[in-house]
């Protein structure tokens, strides 16, 4: 199989174009500029691109497909000679789904939580020496990549996106892979550049349920209103599963959960990641996992990448790091942080960098999502809302939408930066939330900066 890629250099893309390589296809592809880490590894895999740039010439019959990536344009160069010669293109979720189309697919969707819980579910298969193929949204230890694709496994186990597929596909990413397991983790409204109101938004989680295999199963978690409606709208011949919050201990700063096996004790924290545990449970359950084993598997999780990830930490101070963005994901962080370090001073510091979370009218969403932490710090930067073609915001727009008294603005990075290297550190928590890095910050450097003072 001959494979080319548009827009090859991307996260997602690169892992798909190396499980393909891995599999055995002939895999090429073209970008107009490729960033680490994906610009070594696809050069050690021995597939970037000589040149930056589109060049149609590449586009042959010989090829067998084309995948385009989202960060390609209608009008790219290598797509329109696709078209006009009438090779098949394929979005990312397309492929993933033609390349597992018999197989049993597990998908993990919802506004928060899926790439931990399909990382959970991940690490208690492979624990279980279960062969199966997989994509998740993070880079997960012990797994060479975040796409695998094989002959053989009978299983695939995706993370299930709700943004659009591509350029020319304006489905969302999880309605293309027919699930025959699903999982539901919550709704909380995002992506409002594409989904501009509530009510649409839960309309793409409704017929994400609707495309479900015939027979197959619904897990979802049961306190969310909005899941139990689509749950009980849902087809009469999908089995639903709700799920809760397990009940647990906190000892010594450790979340054990409390199982008819006894105590196991947990690397991760928060009523959240007990949640995405119970739920992962579940679906381990469907794919013929017993309890006991998935217990026996789940102590050893230690948590996905960016996801209350430990930068740095000694007796007196502790850095993580999380992917918190939404104001439901940035609320379950921050309730999580303070549950496990209930007698240190908890200092939030949030970058709003996401094309939802900087415009003015949504950020009344995250009216009290931080309202658990002692101090709690918000960054943005007006270039980036610019560049995002969105209306102007002022610190007082940012402060008045997330309602706090202890809310500080910082439009400078630079200046929450020095305020956390000034300030007295002894005794606390520090959580940096972003999908960005505040303005190219090494956090990993920066966090261990903040703790060797206090060594």
């Amino acid at each position: 199989m001959k494979i080319h890629f548009i827009a090859i250099g991307g996260s997602a893309m690169h892992n798909l174009a190396l499980a393909l390589h891995h599999k055995g296809y002939e895999v090429t592809g073209s970008d107009d500029e490729i960033f680490e880490p994906s610009k070594s590894r696809l050069k050690k895999a021995g597939i970037l691109p000589e040149a930056w740039g589109w060049y149609p010439e590449k586009i042959t019959k010989e090829l067998d497909a084309i995948i385009l990536g989202m960060h390609a344009r209608k009008d790219n160069p290598e797509l329109l000679e696709a078209q006009k010669k009438g090779i098949k293109v394929y979005s990312y979720p397309e492929y993933l789904y033609e390349q597992t189309k018999d197989k049993k697919r597990v998908v993990i969707g919802g506004s928060h939580g899926k790439t931990t819980i399909t990382s959970m579910v991940m690490h208690v298969l492979r624990h279980q020496n279960i062969n199966f193929d997989y994509m998740v949204g993070a880079q997960l230890e012990g797994f060479d990549t975040m796409v695998r694709l094989s002959h053989d496994a009978e299983i695939a186990v995706f993370e299930g996106d709700e943004y659009l597929s591509s350029p020319i596909d304006m489905r969302p990413k999880f309605h293309l892979y027919q699930p025959h397991i699903a999982l539901l983790s919550g709704v909380a409204w995002d992506h409002i550049n594409v989904f501009p109101t509530f009510d649409e938004y839960v309309m793409q989680f409704q017929t994400f349920v609707q495309l479900i295999e015939i027979r197959g199963e619904l897990v979802y978690f049961e306190a969310d209103e909005i899941l139990k409606h689509i749950a009980r709208q849902s087809r009469s011949d999908i089995r639903k599963t709700p799920y809760g919050t397990p009940k647990y201990k906190v000892i010594n700063e450790v979340m054990n959960l409390e199982t008819e096996y006894g105590p196991v004790p947990l690397n991760v924290f928060g009523e959240h990641n007990l949640q995405n545990i119970e739920g992962a449970r579940n679906v381990c359950k469907a794919l013929g996992v017993n309890d006991k084993d998935f217990y026996a598997a789940i102590e050893s999780f230690m948590g996905a990448s960016k996801r209350l990830q430990t930068l740095a930490k000694n007796d007196n101070l502790t850095v993580y790091l999380d992917f918190a963005h939404s104001p439901s994901k940035l609320k379950a962080t921050v309730d999580a942080v303070k549950l496990k370090h209930p007698d240190k001073t908890v200092i939030a510091c949030m970058e709003l960098h996401t094309f939802s979370s900087l415009k003015k009218d949504f950020l009344p969403q995250y009216s009290g999502s931080m309202e658990k932490a002692d101090e709690a710090n918000v960054y943005f930067n007006p270039h980036v809302v610019e560049h995002k073609k969105l209306d102007p915001i002022t610190k007082q727009d940012v402060a008045n939408g997330f309602n706090g008294k202890n809310v500080t603005v910082y439009d400078h990075s630079d200046q929450l930066i020095t305020n956390l290297k000034t300030k007295d550190l002894r005794n606390c928590v520090v959580l940096l939330m972003s999908s960005g890095n505040f303005d190219g910050v090494d956090l990993v450097t920066f966090a261990q900066e903040l703790t060797e003072k206090y060594d």
